[in-house]
């Protein structure tokens, strides 16, 4: 029997729906896999479904983060950042420093940090130019994660994620919920990508790491989000909602949902492609969304 010290261990900052995904599928595939949450009920769910589960609120270090560390050899941290930084490393930077057994380390970040290209297509080489706070933050933090890579030759990777979906978090739960909404805003494009070609990017990454490289991770389809609930109302065999033009829809909109109005571009994700050589599991938003409803999600 292989001992469980001689396995790959994943120890994940923010053990999330996407490092969750993740965690699960390296599981499968023999490996250890830890991680945090905020709060103690979050904590017995993640030691309910087999992790090693550690409270983090990012207010205040981890209780015993060298026993927490011990062993691992695959770090992921998708914690969003705050006003005065990334909290990970606000904490943690030494610890992580002082980590011999790490092989690769990846961050979560957004292709928000991009901002607004009135259309134009961005690649992994594409200045940042984000248009709000949380972006700011998002490449600021990026910064400070690359910076420790250089500093303390630490085999960092950056993902800037396009809209997440999948089960339970996708256009078909919006149309049973009844909150769903057709906006028109033409010419007016978002990208996004199933949670399971996080994983599968991600995997990739781990299998041909390459410290300091930076990945747009998306799908192949920018889509407008009217169109998308449209696909969701038609799988689920009910009428679309009507359309609504932007500037109408606008007048009710909160801060938070007029902020992801703000931005429009088309994100490359070729680099997955080429140097990672991913094939996306589902390449546009109608065989995610089928993939999802088969799921029962």
């Amino acid at each position: 029997m292989t001992d469980s010290a001689s396995r790959p261990r994943l120890f994940c900052f923010g053990l999330g729906y996407s490092a969750g995904r993740l965690a699960h599928a390296l599981i499968a595939d023999g490996w250890r896999a830890a991680g945090t949450t905020r709060t103690a009920a979050g904590q017995a769910h993640l030691a309910a479904e087999g992790f090693d589960a550690y409270r983090f609120d990012g207010d205040t270090p981890l209780a015993d983060a060298q026993a927490s560390l011990a062993g691992t050899t695959h770090l992921l941290a998708s914690v969003p950042p705050g006003p005065e930084g990334d909290a990970v490393l606000i904490h943690h930077a030494g610890d992580i420093r002082a980590l011999k057994t790490l092989a690769w380390i990846g961050y979560l970040s957004t292709t928000g940090v991009y901002g607004d290209t009135l259309g134009a297509t961005v690649d992994e080489s594409s200045n940042l130019n984000p248009t709000s706070q949380r972006g700011r933050q998002r490449a600021d933090a990026e910064a400070a994660w690359l910076r420790l890579a250089r500093d303390g030759d630490l085999p960092v990777h950056v993902f800037r994620l396009a809209g997440i979906y999948g089960p339970g978090r996708s256009a078909l739960d919006q149309v049973r919920s009844g909150t769903a909404r057709r906006i028109d805003k033409p010419e007016h494009l978002f990208s996004r990508i199933h949670v399971d070609d996080i994983a599968n990017v991600i995997r990739a990454s781990i299998a041909k790491p390459n410290p300091g490289a930076v990945y747009n991770v998306c799908d192949d389809e920018a889509a407008s989000p009217a169109d998308v609930t449209a696909f969701a109302c038609d799988l689920l065999g009910v009428a679309p909602p009507p359309a609504i033009p932007f500037e109408e829809a606008r007048v009710s909109m909160s801060p938070m949902a007029l902020s992801f109005w703000r931005d429009n571009r088309r994100v490359s994700n070729r680099r997955i492609g080429d140097e990672l050589g991913v094939m996306l599991k589902y390449p546009n938003y109608r065989e995610g969304l089928r993939a999802v409803l088969a799921e029962g999600g």
